[in-house]
């Protein structure tokens, strides 16, 4: 279930990121992040860049510290798998309408791209995954990740989505005692979606 909010992260300093993986690294250490989480919305403007209340902001910059906390403990175990498959959104296709020339397989369920635009995401983010050796899923939702699970053999998972499905996904991993990495969006929506290629490609 996507958040009940739409945000764009797209234009917070870089830095922002960094502070983010430092504090789930306390987090992690310590078990202590609350007092840091307004410190962090004040001093990257947070709520004034994207326009969130106070409740909305806390709860995205929460999701984006467990997740990195969560890839960081699961780190190890996914380096030593081998046969990993990449799940990207469908909705950071830069065209959803019909110039999108990506193939829907319901028996999958997923998209395959078809390369038509270099600049698309989804482009770029396949190729990525593609080249390292994953097979490659472009999901309309997180549900679907169980479908493929169960009817491939896969050791682990790198997902990319907006944090209320990498949620979603994680308790489908738990249950499957399988590592996953993540990668969350920091543009979300039902369209136009964006998350940084940069980072998917330092998790791959």
């Amino acid at each position: 279930m996507p958040y009940h909010f739409n945000f764009d992260l797209t234009k917070v300093s870089r830095s922002f990121f960094r502070e983010v993986a430092r504090a789930a690294h306390s987090k992690m250490i310590h078990k202590r992040f609350s007092e840091k989480t307004r410190y962090l919305l004040e001093k990257f403007k947070i709520m004034e860049i994207t326009g969130l209340d106070i409740s909305e902001a806390l709860m995205l910059l929460e999701d984006f510290v467990d997740i990195q906390m969560k890839n960081m403990q699961n780190h190890e175990r996914f380096l030593k798998a081998k046969n990993r498959a990449l799940f990207l959104p469908h909705c950071s296709r830069k065209y959803m309408d019909k110039r999108c020339k990506a193939v829907f397989d319901p028996e999958v369920p997923s998209y395959r791209c078809s390369h038509c635009s270099p600049d698309c995401l989804i482009h770029q983010a396949t190729l990525l995954g593609e080249n390292r050796g994953y097979d490659v899923y472009v999901l309309p939702g997180g549900s679907c990740i169980s479908h493929i699970l169960q009817e491939k053999n896969y050791e682990a998972v790198v997902g990319v989505a907006c944090g209320m499905e990498l949620k979603l996904a994680e308790r489908i991993l738990n249950k499957l005692k399988m590592p996953g990495q993540a990668v969350p969006l920091i543009k979300n929506g039902c369209a136009n979606t964006w998350f940084n290629v940069r980072t998917l490609e330092r998790i791959l």
